[in-house]
């Protein structure tokens, strides 16, 4: 189904790769990107990689939606599992390539059923891991 405000499709590995990450766990993060008017899966991170594994593997001048599943402990001693949306937008991505981004973003985030905290970052430092624990809590 497309997007009418920008024409964009889902592929339809992009929601089976969440609902991995989601209910099986079998990956720590998703990278997404768009190519040729559809969101499609763009790297997989496994179940070991870390966060800053994570932040590596976006690029530096492109934008990109990714998904990170982050693990911690509450201040009961309590294990749990925040799912992150992220929509990278680094500031020297092209302006085309940001607005189809911005525009395609509330789109593809209702496909994922179950994301539970949403950054916009344009800027490494918007995303540290700091960052991500405050958010989580």
């Amino acid at each position: 189904m497309a997007n009418a405000a920008s024409g964009m499709q889902v592929e339809d590995d992009c929601k089976l790769k969440f609902l991995d990450l989601k209910a099986k766990r079998i990956y720590r993060y998703i990278i997404f990107k768009i190519e040729d008017q559809e969101v499609v899966v763009e790297k997989l991170g496994s179940p070991n990689d870390s966060y800053e594994d994570f932040t590596n593997s976006l690029p530096a001048d492109e934008c990109r939606y990714a998904v990170f599943d982050y693990d911690f402990t509450t201040n009961e001693n309590v294990q749990k599992s925040k799912i992150f949306f992220i929509a990278w937008s680094p500031e020297t991505s092209r302006v085309r390539m940001k607005m189809v981004y911005a525009s395609s973003k509330d789109r593809f985030k209702r496909e994922l059923d179950g994301i539970q905290v949403e950054l916009q970052v344009t800027d490494p430092s918007e995303m540290s891991l700091d960052i991500i624990k405050g958010r989580a809590i």
